[in-house]
């Protein structure tokens, strides 16, 4: 839904025009699963699909929000009376963005808000980090905060951890508040240092396919919180503060330390070896090399598959068919338990691969997968 629609229909609801209309996107994580909340490296890139939202201050302490997205009229709720975990709807996200920004001091009195998104939900792609970081970005500019955009991404993290409860790390709402056009980011997530790392496979005859299985997952879930915990156990055990702080070369001699906590091990050997291939795909893109960055994804997969356990019959089965059929290299990228896969191929591939993973799962007696074209595209901005 475009800028002009977004602002009609908040019109429509308020009965006034609003003050600006934001956007921010989904992203796509190209290496470094499950590494942002072990401090590790990460490299994402911003989708075109987007959530937008068109906003307005309140000074009466109000909050009203609306999703063309969502069935129901406008939802009211008091920003003195917002608490984590009081609200389960859909609400949550730029609710708990509010709550974010005035416990952290800044003066927001309430908004008139309309929101529309394109970034499929439950797909892996981020869609609540989208929510969250296009509302924080128009209070940010409406309130005149002056908050620079990576704390815009801590303070959507800290709506995500402490109002949904979803304990997800930095990655997703830094890719959206900060990702660049054309450029895939590297991400230290432990100071927060980036890079913008030239990504334009078009020019150079390739393609990276989005296949959404149509699995849905979610980060409030019980699993992914017991992978990060047992992360945490990890580090604790290696008495460092994060899994971040085991050198690669050093990745052996920290396991064989484990001893018998088989879980902990297979966590921890994700981790460090993810983070490894993060800085290998960096330097791969940097040389030119973009072709070989292929099996190294494949290679993360293999390890969130059979280390992290993440994995599911949907995802394996894009990965083992688009493999089958000529793919570079192909990965689940997102949480995990669902969600979508990546596949890296020669342009000339892309419609014979898309009809054998569609083949595969009609067979399978699966969803029909959504298939479509990533191209790192924007970061969050103000449209009008």
């Amino acid at each position: 839904m475009g800028a002009q629609q977004v602002r009609e229909r908040f019109a429509e609801l308020y009965g006034a025009e609003p003050e600006g209309v934001w956007a921010a996107p989904g992203r796509v994580n190209l290496i470094g699963e499950h590494t942002d909340y072990n401090d590790g490296f990460v490299m994402p890139f911003a989708l075109p699909h987007q959530a937008t939202a068109a906003v307005s201050r309140r000074t009466d302490g109000v909050l009203r929000l609306h999703s063309a997205d969502v069935e129901g009229g406008v939802v009211e709720l008091s920003p003195d009376a917002l608490a984590p975990r009081s609200d389960q709807d859909w609400t949550a996200y730029p609710a708990g963005v509010v709550w974010a920004l005035r416990g952290a001091g800044h003066p927001v009195t309430g908004a008139d808000v309309h929101l529309a998104s394109t970034v499929p939900t439950g797909a892996g792609l981020s869609s609540s980090a989208a929510l969250e970081v296009v509302i924080a970005l128009a209070l940010n500019d409406l309130y005149e905060l002056g908050l620079p955009r990576w704390q815009l991404a801590r303070l959507c993290q800290r709506a995500e951890n402490v109002y949904v409860g979803a304990p997800t790390g930095i990655m997703d709402q830094t890719a959206s508040a900060c990702c660049q056009e054309g450029h895939a980011l590297f991400l230290d997530t432990r100071d927060l240092s980036q890079r913008q790392i030239p990504f334009d496979l078009a020019a150079e005859g390739l393609r990276l396919l989005v296949v959404d299985t149509q699995v849905k997952h979610a980060h409030s879930g019980g699993e992914y919180g017991k992978r990060r915990a047992g992360c945490e156990k990890g580090a604790a055990l290696l008495g460092v503060d994060a899994l971040r702080d085991i050198p690669y070369a050093g990745l052996d001699a920290a396991l064989a330390r484990l001893g018998d906590e088989e879980e902990v091990v297979r966590l921890v050997r994700h981790v460090v070896t993810e983070d490894q291939r993060v800085e290998r795909v960096v330097e791969l893109l940097r040389s030119g090399e973009t072709r070989a960055i292929g099996p190294v994804l494949t290679e993360g997969h293999t390890s969130l598959r059979d280390d992290f356990r993440i994995s599911c019959p949907e995802l394996d089965l894009v990965v083992d068919t688009a493999l089958a059929h000529g793919a570079l290299g192909a990965r689940m990228t997102g949480g995990g338990f669902g969600g979508s896969a990546i596949v890296l191929a020669e342009a000339t591939d892309v419609d014979t691969l898309t009809k054998a993973v569609e083949e595969a799962f009609a067979a399978a007696g699966f969803m029909t997968p959504r298939v479509f074209e990533a191209v790192p595209a924007a970061g969050a901005r103000r449209m009008n």
